[in-house]
């Protein structure tokens, strides 16, 4: 797909990007050597690749869910302006 000069400039004002005739020249290369990458890309044969969520097949370690803090809800309830039955009370804002 072949990109102009006039099509950057344009692509610019859109997304209000302040763009000079200079930087348009460059980021016209830049975006015309993506494009190309896009087409091979594009013909290759990916029938029955299954999709990916991430390129490594590995799973996230994840730590043991154990309480490693004390109950401290009375000490940071002491400082609300209101509370009642353990729970801060707030002004209603959605009528």
């Amino acid at each position: 797909m072949a990109l102009e000069h006039a099509e950057v400039l344009r692509a610019a004002h859109l997304a209000r990007i302040d763009l000079s005739e200079h930087d348009a020249s460059h980021y016209l290369d830049d975006i015309g050597r993506i494009l190309a990458m896009v087409d091979q890309l594009q013909s290759l044969d990916t029938d029955g690749v299954a999709p990916l969520a991430h390129p490594l097949d590995a799973t996230q370690r994840l730590r043991a869910d154990e309480v490693t803090e004390t109950d401290q809800r009375d000490s940071y309830q002491s400082v609300a302006p209101q509370v009642e039955n353990g729970l801060y009370l707030v002004p209603r804002v959605v009528e």
